[in-house]
């Protein structure tokens, strides 16, 4: 097999792999009673029919010693996550109305800081468990007390696009590791926050934009949900090529401009700081800068007026279909004896999340944001325990018809945040900076952030805090 043939089966093995998972979770009730994303029963799916499980039941060098999929097949899925991931993020900005930045302070302001505060927890709290107990106990790499912000806030797309970072600081199976607290933050970040809803709606303490449970024939898809956005906005009319093919063209651009800016960052760190600290700009891989590289080309397209163009539903169609087949050839590939040699790190790592990220919710996010805390903190938590779209789907299952606002809250907040957490900027470069600098200096750095961001969620924007919000 050539390796375009080999290309070409991987993508139609992934895709084949979504549609029997789709048949399972029609089939499979459980699946869609808390709401697991296709993409990862299908990655699940070849987990299992793949070298890791079905492989291990024959002998080495035997027919299906590898699972049922061919190697050349499964060498592909280990390479796609690093490649698509940057598309993905390409896309975070392109063909978004940017609002004012007064708009963005006032309604994100909070928000932001909430999200902060979780990420800098999970680095803060991770360092602190690799510290104490994880390196010193178990040998495990100091790097691991990064896993938890890269894998819960930033999800299954950061987590395989950090690889080749994971490889190349001497951490391999930190990848495996942060796939694996990604699904685990996935389900049980869902699943916690359906609890906590129907409690909030059982509750005379808290005041929810829902006033009756959700009923049995309301359903959400969390796959379904892309954007926080609602946009009308089509694709103009092109006679000379297809709409799509031009919107996968502008992603690609963006790519480019963001290689352009991840060479020339690495330049600059050689001519300037890099003798004293060491290269750290190189081990940042493309995807972040690509997300910047997008909102570039979309500043571009909005001051020359041709920003009507774009149409913010193909992109997220594209980047929709990387971010599936992104999570499916990542949790195929992923190696469950790195998880099974450092279980109890995973356990640590895993409990050490969550319990951050729930305190979060129910102590901190009533004391940092200004009003409608639940509705508006939901997101925040749905995010930072998976993905985006974890927390868009909590946001609705919680107040369907927006009446709290938290939805255009929780948008402002994305502009400010993703550029830098959950897979931004600071997400990327945490790793090399761990290993020049080590986990204690990281450690203290994150602390005094986490403290640092509460404080101000509380002072500037708690309820009750007298500064203006206007």
């Amino acid at each position: 097999m050539n390796s375009f043939g080999a290309v070409t089966a991987a993508a139609i093995i992934i895709a084949l792999l979504i549609l029997a998972a789709k048949g399972l979770r029609l089939w499979v009730r459980v699946f869609d009673r808390f709401f697991l994303p296709t993409s990862v029963i299908a990655g699940l799916l070849g987990l299992c029919l793949g070298p890791q499980i079905v492989g291990r039941l024959y002998e080495e060098g035997t027919y299906l010693s590898q699972g049922i999929f061919p190697s050349p097949i499964v060498d592909v899925w280990r390479q796609m996550p690093g490649i698509l991931i940057s598309f993905v993020f390409a896309g975070l900005f392109l063909g978004k109305q940017l609002p004012p930045a007064r708009k963005i302070w006032r309604l994100g302001g909070p928000q932001v800081l909430l999200g902060c505060t979780i990420s800098f927890g999970q680095y803060a709290f991770g360092l602190l468990a690799a510290v104490l107990i994880l390196t010193p106990f178990m040998e495990v790499n100091p790097l691991s007390g990064l896993l938890l912000e890269i894998s819960m806030s930033g999800g299954h797309g950061t987590a395989a696009g950090l690889a080749g970072t994971f490889a190349e600081l001497g951490f391999a199976e930190g990848q495996d590791l942060a796939l694996g607290l990604a699904t685990i933050g996935l389900i049980s970040g869902v699943v916690f926050g359906t609890l906590f809803i129907n409690h909030a709606v059982r509750s005379d303490a808290i005041t929810i934009a829902r006033e009756e449970p959700a009923s049995d024939d309301e359903h959400y898809d969390l796959t379904s949900i892309q954007d926080n956005e609602k946009t009308n906005r089509k694709p103009a009319s092109d006679t000379t090529s297809d709409p799509l093919t031009l919107h996968f063209a502008l992603l690609s651009l963006s790519l480019i401009i963001g290689e352009l800016l991840r060479r020339g960052l690495v330049l600059f760190e050689r001519l300037t700081y890099g003798p004293l600290t060491g290269d750290i700009m190189s081990h940042v891989p493309l995807f972040p800068m690509a997300m910047i590289g997008g909102a570039i080309l979309q500043a571009i397209l909005t001051s020359s007026g041709k920003s009507k163009y774009v149409s913010r539903e193909l992109v997220n169609r594209i980047s929709g279909l990387c971010l599936d087949f992104i999570i499916v050839a990542s949790l195929a590939t992923m190696s469950l004896s790195s998880i099974g040699e450092n279980w109890m790190a995973f356990v640590i790592l895993a409990a050490t999340g969550m319990g951050w990220t729930v305190f979060c919710f129910w102590v901190l996010a009533p004391r940092m944001l200004p009003d409608r805390w639940f509705e508006r903190a939901i997101g925040d938590f749905g995010q930072g325990t998976g993905m985006v779209v974890s927390g868009l789907l909590l946001m609705r299952i919680a107040d369907p018809k927006n009446k709290s606002g938290a939805l255009e809250a929780f948008g402002c907040k994305q502009l400010a945040f993703e550029p830098f957490l959950g897979g931004g900027i600071i997400t990327a470069i945490a790793l090399p900076l761990c290993a020049r600098l080590g986990a204690m200096t990281m450690l203290v750095f994150f602390a005094v952030a986490t403290l640092t961001v509460i404080v101000l969620g509380i002072t500037v924007f708690g309820p009750s805090s007298s500064n203006p919000r206007d």
